[in-house]
């Protein structure tokens, strides 16, 4: 597991675009037969991926965590953005389609992850927070849920919001977890933008053909600056951050948080005609 140390809004005023990339954006993970995992020291958050082929792929405990297990202290959230496949929990064993999710909370041991065909193999998304409480393991189908549609084709932002793990659906301690899937000839996400100032927001970019790029909008709405993303990156945003984007085609994107308020709405609206 690497550490990730993160700018603060005074250094991010000097940074150049090879900076930012380093500091904001995690463009490693994915890779075939392993498991990858990132500390990111904003609000301890780890993200990462487990792509297993012919062989299970346990969740190690990485040293840095000074625990028995991965999830000793922690909740993890994990969102399937490939074939199908399992996730192994303490011998239980839970099914994960295509945009299908799992919570697994505190205290649970033994998380393995497995494909159903080596050969089209299963893509796991993994975002874990600091848990303090404990909520058990469940799992959620992504499109047998019924999305809030919102923004409009003519500017180009119509959206289905999916909500995953959310304080009125699976409960868990601190982490929010949903994907957003844009509509045909829309381009634009979270624009009008805004901030979370009560917690922390993770982006992880997933359909989006191989040939295209998301410009990820990021820094305080009077000094904006941008990243190209391509598709199965992840941009971590500090609270001080807007965080939009718009694409060269359509995609999807998996947004997880943690911090103080679960609450969905709890964000800080911000004008588009201030953004500089």
């Amino acid at each position: 597991m690497r550490l990730l140390q993160l700018a603060d809004e005074m250094r991010y005023q000097r940074m150049s675009s090879e900076e930012l990339r380093s500091s904001f954006l995690i463009d490693t993970l994915f890779t075939p037969g392993v498991v990858e995992l990132v500390y990111v020291d904003l609000d301890r958050t780890v993200v990462g991926s487990a792509v297993p082929l012919d062989r299970p792929l346990p969740l190690p405990c990485p040293d840095l965590f000074r625990a028995a297990s991965f999830t000793e202290r922690r909740e993890l959230g994990i969102f399937n953005i490939g074939a199908p496949g399992s996730v192994l929990v303490g011998g239980e064993t839970y099914e994960l389609g295509n945009r299908d999710a799992l919570y697994i909370g505190r205290g649970n041991r033994a998380i393995s992850f497995l494909s159903a065909d080596s050969s089209a193999p299963a893509e796991f998304y993994l975002l874990s927070y600091p848990a303090h409480t404990e909520h058990p393991v469940a799992p959620v189908q992504g499109d047998h849920l019924t999305p809030q549609t919102i923004g409009d084709p003519s500017t180009a932002n119509h959206r289905s919001i999916y909500k995953l793990i959310h304080i009125e659906g699976i409960v868990s301690c601190q982490l929010v977890m949903g994907f957003t899937t844009l509509h045909k000839g829309s381009v634009w996400n979270t624009m009008p933008p805004h901030t979370h100032t009560r917690r922390s927001e993770v982006y992880l970019y997933f359909d989006l053909p191989g040939d295209q790029r998301v410009v990820h909008l990021m820094g305080p709405a009077k000094q904006t600056r941008h990243l190209v993303v391509a598709n199965k990156q992840v941009v971590i945003s500090p609270l001080w951050s807007i965080h939009a984007g718009v694409g060269t085609a359509s995609y999807s994107f998996c947004w997880g948080m943690g911090g103080e308020n679960q609450v969905y709405t709890d964000m800080d609206p911000i004008k588009i005609a201030d953004l500089h």
